[in-house]
């Protein structure tokens, strides 16, 4: 691993210590966290009271082939459609230390657009 690799994923964890300090997932609004790794993108539903995950998914399962934004909407699409029928209609976002942009916020935008309230 390069230096500049290094730096990028010691600057992400930080940024996402941050968010985790402030943002936490109940059984009245789960947190909704994201991880983005080069190929796929991966999505959890998870109450951190109970320290369960209610509902999960990914790009690798579910839309396998298609494009990076293409599946990242569908995958926004998918996991709100889990996530209403398993009774969650509110989360907290927790964008994992990535930025909101690109795939992050397609798979946002989806979630919003098929129901979910953050």
């Amino acid at each position: 691993m390069t230096e500049s690799a290094k730096i990028k994923q010691i600057v992400r964890a930080r940024r996402h210590a941050r968010i985790r300090a402030r943002v936490s997932g109940s059984a009245a609004r789960p947190r909704f966290t994201v991880y983005k790794s080069n190929r796929y993108l991966h999505a959890q539903i998870i109450d951190d009271v109970q320290g369960k995950t209610l509902v999960s998914g990914s790009t690798k399962t579910i839309a396998a082939g298609k494009k990076k934004m293409d599946a990242a909407n569908l995958l926004g699409t998918t996991l709100a459609k889990k996530a209403l029928a398993a009774g969650i209609t509110a989360v907290v976002f927790d964008r994992g230390g990535f930025r909101y942009t690109g795939r992050v916020a397609m798979l946002a935008e989806s979630a919003r657009k098929a129901g979910l309230i953050f």
